[in-house]
């Protein structure tokens, strides 16, 4: 019988930063249509309340914080295995930002404050969640990395120098951790439609045909392509995957 790909989580436990509005709420949705359990967070109520709701509060749970604040990164931790009864078995960094200006007008605290969201919070998140995986010799990892991982993408430096460091933390991790049970991974999403992409692609034809005319299938992605792929790398479809970024940019990252 030929092998069929389930991607179904049941029995998993996932926190999602980031995990209230775009591709964090796409993410979560996704993650417990694959029957996982899902823990959001996020800085908002609003949202993330909205997300419970739509997964359902058997399912889902939110906590409001803020993952460059420790304790906050601590009470997402607690809430996750106390509303679930059990330990984390999968993390995403989902949480960011991007904030764009020509690099002569990048103060050093702007730039400090892009990469203290997306590397040094992602990281201290993962190193916090990684000792109950390592325990129990399995779990899997996910950052959120991006096409300026490996593009030049003019004004927006500090979230470049971000990315690129989130691919080497998660190849880093993965060599060190994967032995142990517990694998990492990154996504790396191209362009994906949201009200914010298509308001800036909208209001700049030029830029607009310009995306579309260098991604060879021609549009745009949806927030749950991003999701299903997360899915599939932390299902066990995907178990001898680790360090690696995968590309979900519809071919924009291959060059032509």
């Amino acid at each position: 019988m030929e092998h069929q790909l389930t991607h179904r989580l049941n029995g998993e436990i996932a926190l999602v930063t980031g995990g209230g509005t775009g591709l964090g709420r796409a993410i979560a949705i996704s993650l417990a249509d694959a029957g996982a359990k899902v823990c959001i967070a996020g800085r908002r109520r609003e949202p993330l309340a909205a997300v419970v709701e739509a997964i359902g509060e058997d399912r889902c749970c939110a906590v409001c914080g803020d993952v460059t604040k420790a304790e906050d990164r601590a009470a997402m931790i607690a809430a996750a295995r106390d509303t679930f009864a059990n330990p984390i078995s999968i993390l995403v960094n989902n949480a960011g930002i991007n904030i764009k200006k020509p690099a002569l007008e990048v103060e050093d605290a702007l730039f400090q404050q892009v990469m203290e969201i997306h590397v040094n919070a992602a990281f201290a998140l993962s190193r916090d969640v990684a000792p109950s995986m390592l325990k129990n010799r399995r779990g899997s990892i996910l950052f959120l990395a991006s096409m300026a991982s490996y593009m030049g993408v003019p004004q927006i430096v500090s979230y470049t120098a971000a990315k690129c460091a989130v691919v080497g933390l998660t190849r880093a991790l993965a060599a060190e951790w994967s032995a142990d049970g517990v694998r990492v991974n990154a996504v790396a999403p191209g362009w994906i439609e949201s009200p914010m992409t298509s308001k800036a692609l909208d209001s700049d034809p030029q830029r607009k045909q310009k995306v579309f005319s260098r991604t060879p299938m021609g549009s745009m992605g949806k927030p749950n392509d991003i999701g299903r792929a997360i899915v599939f790398l932390c299902s066990a479809d995907a178990g001898f995957i680790t360090g690696q970024v995968l590309p979900v940019d519809g071919g924009a990252s291959i060059g032509f």
